[in-house]
């Protein structure tokens, strides 16, 4: 049963939306911690209740996401990332060494019910790898025997603080210009070193100028699509009588990406100034940021920042709400995203219509990227040209790029679009062994082996000439100590648990490669016909699914078993 605090809580999230079934998830999330990090269904309904939505709706939504307890766990949930860039950094390690300190195999819970051990899909620390996350909070840079010291703490009932330390470095110094000042967090500090003198230059711009600089710079969306950000600005509909939303897309879930959570963490008030300016441009009262669930301790720094920005008169006639996801890969697609906000399961809807058109609650809406909107103010501060003078044509401006696996310094580092790949590894401190293979954009774009990097150059252009894309410019580097069978099957797991259902060919198609490989792979009793059926399942998929999930792992699937199908014929007996 609820709390008054809770309901109180939950009462006061429902004001907040201008529509008040919105604050179903974050709502679900306040009960879930209430009582003991588990909800049943008995709880749900009272939050139902409260939201005005039905009971069924509540339930559909609690199984959906996967942050929701529906069953009881421990009081310490460890949940160990083992996605791509863990497994290259020593996740396996850690799980083996807390199975066998606690006794438990991944999903079990100890007899005296103070340890639950989950192996779970990328946090957004490859970075930082192998990490464990401690109900809300992250430990990274994790070994052997930092986690047994932690185990050691917990056990007498104890926290620690995380120690963690973050690589990265900036040759351009504007996204990551903050991230070593002293309370870079605060509106103080942010103010300090000129923070929101580029809101008051915007406040004297007409709307349209505003658009005209974004479009003259020709930003790409940082999100990984790629999209001129000036351009989709300008889909909105002229004249209408609708509110106009902007959304902030937050998520941050494809696996090698953890570039956004580094603005957000040390910078938020950035990040906030390019919003302020591009509600202004656009014509929007009201803004989002959809912030992964996981991030709990980053969505807290919003928090504050927010209410920072609005005490200090920085939100001018514009307000910001923090909405926490909840665990959906699905959710970085925007329309997931909006009908997640909508307090719904994050399945995407059908386009046309297009958000610009017809998107958070059948409102004209703008959704773009942390990296994007972060990247408005030194356009307008410093115009279009100067932001073009970072690349070269069509792949203008600065770029973060997430470093993550077999290298020596795993980080986020700042560089000019079209920047050399070898530069990059080079500033990550280069690879550790022999270079055997990357994935230079996340986890949904082809890899590419050693030789083909050798003249990469990490922009748009470059990447699709070699056969790739940059995506999100997150980039996983592969030594030949990893078998990149074992890497597909890694792979496909993580697609076939996030796919959400909706389209028969993402859903299945994800469950056939899966089982297929783990014949090969895992059981031992793969054929060749087995692998060339991966490649039909792939090319059968690609291209017929509503949202890019489908597309997001026959592509680099495909990739991995042409471009190493030695590898998987090995397996085969």
């Amino acid at each position: 049963m609820l709390s008054q605090k809770a309901i109180e809580s939950i009462k006061e999230l429902t004001s907040k939306y201008p529509k008040i079934e919105s604050a179903l998830m974050p709502a679900l999330m306040i009960a879930q911690k209430e009582n003991n990090n588990y909800i049943d269904r008995a709880l749900a309904a009272e939050v139902a209740k409260l939201v005005g939505v039905s009971e069924a709706h509540a339930y559909g939504v609690l199984t959906y996401y996967t942050m929701y307890n529906t069953k009881n766990i421990g009081k310490f949930h460890l949940q160990v990332d083992t996605n791509i860039p863990a497994t290259l950094m020593g996740a396996r390690k850690i799980v083996e060494a807390i199975s066998e300190e606690l006794n438990i195999d991944p999903g079990e819970t100890t007899k005296d019910g103070m340890f639950t051990l989950n192996e779970v899909e990328c946090l957004a620390s490859c970075g930082t790898c192998p990490v464990i996350q401690v109900n809300d909070v992250y430990y990274e840079n994790m070994t052997v025997e930092k986690t047994k010291e932690l185990l050691a703490s917990l056990k007498n009932g104890i926290m620690p603080e995380p120690k963690n330390t973050y690589y990265f470095g900036t040759e351009c110094n504007v996204l990551l210009k903050n991230r070593n000042v002293e309370n870079s967090t605060s509106i103080e500090v942010y103010k300090a070193n000129g923070g929101y003198k580029t809101l008051e230059k915007a406040l004297t711009m007409e709307p349209q100028a505003i658009i005209n600089e974004v479009k003259a710079s020709s930003i790409r969306g940082r999100g990984g699509a790629g999209f001129p950000a000036g351009v989709k600005w300008g889909f909105l509909p002229k004249g209408t009588d609708k509110p106009i939303y902007l959304i902030c897309n937050a998520d941050e879930g494809e696996p090698g990406t953890f570039k956004d959570r580094q603005i957000m963490e040390y910078d938020p008030h950035l990040l906030i100034e390019g919003m302020v300016i591009s509600a202004r441009a656009i014509g929007a009262k009201l803004g989002f940021i959809y912030i992964r669930g996981e991030f709990d301790w980053i969505a807290d720094i919003l928090d504050k920042a927010v209410a920072e920005a609005k005490a200090d008169g920085k939100l001018v006639d514009f307000n910001i709400i923090v909405h926490r996801g909840a665990g959906a890969y699905v959710c970085g697609e925007e329309t997931a995203l909006i009908e997640s906000i909508e307090g719904k399961r994050g399945e995407p809807r059908i386009k046309p219509p297009f958000p610009a058109v017809e998107g958070l609650y059948g409102c004209p809406t703008i959704v773009n990227n942390v990296e994007t909107l972060a990247s408005v103010p030194f356009i307008i501060e410093k115009g279009a040209e100067a932001f073009k003078a970072f690349g070269y044509e069509n792949n203008t401006g600065f770029k973060l790029f997430g470093i993550s696996g077999n290298v020596n310094k795993p980080g986020v580092y700042e560089y000019p679009m079209g920047v050399p790949f070898n530069k990059l590894i080079e500033a990550a401190g280069g690879v550790k062994g022999n270079l055997k293979a990357a994935i230079v954009g996340g986890l949904s774009v082809q890899i590419l082996k050693a030789n083909e990097l050798a003249d990469l150059n990490m922009d748009y252009d470059s990447c699709l000439k070699h056969g790739t894309g940059l995506g999100s410019g997150g980039i996983m580097i592969i030594n030949d100590e990893f078998s990149i069978p074992e890497l597909a099957y890694r792979t496909i797991k993580f697609y076939a648990h996030e796919s959400c259902g909706r389209c028969a060919p993402c859903r299945h198609g994800s469950d056939s490669i899966k089982m297929l490989l783990e014949k090969i792979v895992v059981c031992g009793n793969g054929t060749m016909q087995d692998i060339d059926t991966i490649v039909k399942v792939c090319d059968s998929v690609k291209g017929v699914t509503i949202c890019p999930t489908g597309e997001a792992f026959s592509v680099p699937i495909k990739a991995m078993v042409e471009k190493f199908r030695h590898e998987f014929e090995a397996l085969i007996k």
